[in-house]
C-alpha cells in the first residue's frame, strides 16, 4: 500500500532506522481505519521528523516505545507544530492494536501519578462500591483533573489543605453549571474519602467543600415543541452518508425519547426486523426494554446500514464516519445535533438532544398517553421521574384550576 501511495519516495519511508519496519503495515492500518489518500499521505510524511524525535529520546527499538513517552512527545509537538501531532496519535493507536505497546488497562501502563492514582479508584469504585460504567467514567475523570490541579500547585497529598480544594472547585464552576459542579463535587468528595482510606491524605477534607444549592424541580424540563422537532428532522440532508446516520439517530430519539447512550449503543443484533421489535439497552437503568418497530425508522434505518454497513468486528449501527473508524460515544451524538440547529437555521438554545427526549414526553402527554405507559417507553423507575412532565402539560393544567374566591361582600354579610 505505501507503495501505490509513494510510488517514486516509498523507500526513503521504509529506511527509517526506528519506524521503518511498521511504514507499510501502519499506512494499510490507516487505509483499513477509513483514513482518506490525502490523510495518510499527510501522516506518513510526518514520520520522518516522529522518527528522529524519538531516537532523540534515545528509543532505540519501537518495542521501547510507551503511552508515557508517546504522551510528552505529543505534548511538545503540538505547541509547535499543531497540525503534525495527531500523527503521533494515529500511530499510538496503531501499536497498540497490533500488541506492540501495552493498552491502558495494563499493568505496564506507564507510572504518571495521575493516571495510576485515578485508575486504583476507578477499579475501587468498580469492585467495592459497584458503580456503573459511565459513573465511573466522569468520577476517573474528576479525580484526574484534581490530580493534575495539584500538580500544577506543586502540592503533596499530605500537604492538602482545604484551601487548595476550594481553588479548584473555583475553577471548576467557571466552567460548569450549578447541577453540574455539584455532580463535580460530589465526585471529589468520593475521592478525597479514598485518598484519607488509603492514608494518602488526612481526613475530614470532604466536609470542607461547599456546594452550590440546587431546588427540586427548579427548572422545567428542556422540551421543543413538536413542530420544531419534525422541522429540525425534515431539514437534515439525507443525500449523503452522514446525513442518512444522523437523520436515524435523531429520528430514533424523536420516536422512541431514547438516550443519547443508548441509541450508540443500539446493534444490529438489537433489530428484530421480522418480528417488528427493537430492544434497547438502558444504559442509566441497566435494564432491556422492548419497544415496536416502526415503519418509519425501519425505514430509516435500512437506508443508513444499505448506505454504510457495519464492517467486522463491528456490529453497532452507528458508527464514527470520520477516521478512524470505530464506534460512537455520547458526546459525539451531542456534536451531531449541534451541528445540524447550525445547518438548520433554527433558533434553538438548547445544546444537546435530550430536548427531543423530552419533546416526545410532552407529545405523548398532549396526546392523551397515560403516564404510566409514558414512563414505560422512557424507561423510567418510578412515576415521580414521569410525573415533572405534567408541569409542562399548561392547557391541561388550567382545566384543573380551582377558581380563585373574590372578595366577599362586606355590606351583604352585614345585612
Amino acid at each position: 500500500m505505501l507503495r501505490s501511495l509513494f510510488p517514486r519516495f516509498h523507500k526513503k519511508f521504509l529506511c527509517l532506522p526506528l519506524l521503518g519496519p511498521i511504514v507499510d503495515g501502519f499506512d494499510d492500518w490507516l487505509a483499513a481505519n477509513n483514513y482518506a489518500t490525502g490523510s495518510r499521505k499527510h501522516i506518513i510524511r510526518v514520520l520522518p521528523r516522529v522518527d528522529a524525535d524519538l531516537r532523540h529520546r534515545r528509543v532505540r527499538d519501537v518495542a521501547d516505545l510507551t503511552h508515557a513517552l508517546l504522551y510528552a512527545y505529543w505534548r511538545n509537538l503540538i505547541k509547535a507544530f499543531p497540525t503534525q501531532a495527531g500523527s503521533v496519535r494515529s500511530l499510538e493507536r496503531y501499536l497498540v492494536e497490533t500488541n506492540v505497546i501495552a493498552t491502558h488497562g495494563s499493568e505496564t501502563v506507564p507510572r504518571f501519578v495521575s493516571v495510576v492514582l485515578s485508575n486504583e479508584y476507578a477499579n475501587h469504585l468498580r469492585t467495592v462500591r459497584g458503580f456503573a460504567d459511565s459513573t465511573i467514567g466522569h468520577h476517573r475523570y474528576t479525580a484526574r483533573c484534581f490530580l493534575d490541579h495539584l500538580k500544577a500547585k506543586k502540592v503533596l497529598f499530605a500537604s492538602i489543605q482545604p484551601s487548595d480544594v476550594e481553588t479548584y472547585v473555583n475553577q471548576a464552576g467557571k466552567r460548569l453549571s450549578r447541577a453540574s459542579l455539584q455532580h463535580e463535587i460530589a465526585a471529589l468528595r468520593g475521592f478525597l474519602r479514598f485518598l484519607a482510606t488509603e492514608g494518602k491524605t488526612r481526613p475530614g477534607l470532604d466536609r470542607q467543600i461547599d456546594t452550590p444549592r440546587l431546588y427540586r424541580l427548579e427548572q422545567l424540563p428542556r422540551a421543543l415543541p413538536w413542530d420544531m422537532v419534525t422541522a429540525l428532522l425534515r431539514s437534515i440532508n439525507t443525500k449523503s452518508a452522514l446525513g442518512l446516520r444522523d437523520y436515524a439517530m435523531f429520528l430514533l430519539i424523536a420516536t422512541y425519547g431514547l438516550r443519547a447512550s443508548e441509541v450508540v449503543g443500539l446493534s444490529v443484533d438489537d433489530v428484530l426486523w421480522r418480528q417488528g421489535i427493537l430492544r434497547i439497552h438502558q444504559r442509566k437503568t441497566s435494564s432491556p426494554l422492548e419497544l415496536p418497530l416502526t415503519n418509519e425508522v425501519m425505514a430509516a434505518m435500512v437506508q443508513h446500514l444499505k448506505r454504510t454497513p457495519p464492517p467486522a468486528p463491528y456490529r453497532r449501527v452507528f458508527l464514527r464516519m470520520r477516521a478512524p473508524l470505530g464506534i460512537l460515544k455520547p458526546t459525539a451524538v451531542t456534536e451531531a445535533f449541534q451541528a445540524m440547529v447550525r445547518k438548520s437555521g433554527m433558533a434553538i438554545s438548547y445544546q444537546g438532544p435530550h430536548c427531543l427526549r423530552h419533546a416526545y414526553a410532552l407529545h405523548l402527554l398532549k396526546k392523551g398517553t397515560p403516564l404510566k405507559t409514558i414512563g414505560d417507553i422512557l424507561g423510567h423507575r418510578t412515576a415521580e421521574s414521569t410525573s415533572m412532565y405534567l408541569r409542562l402539560a399548561t392547557e391541561d393544567l388550567r382545566e384543573v384550576a380551582l377558581a380563585v374566591p373574590g372578595k366577599p361582600n362586606s355590606r351583604r354579610e352585614g345585612n
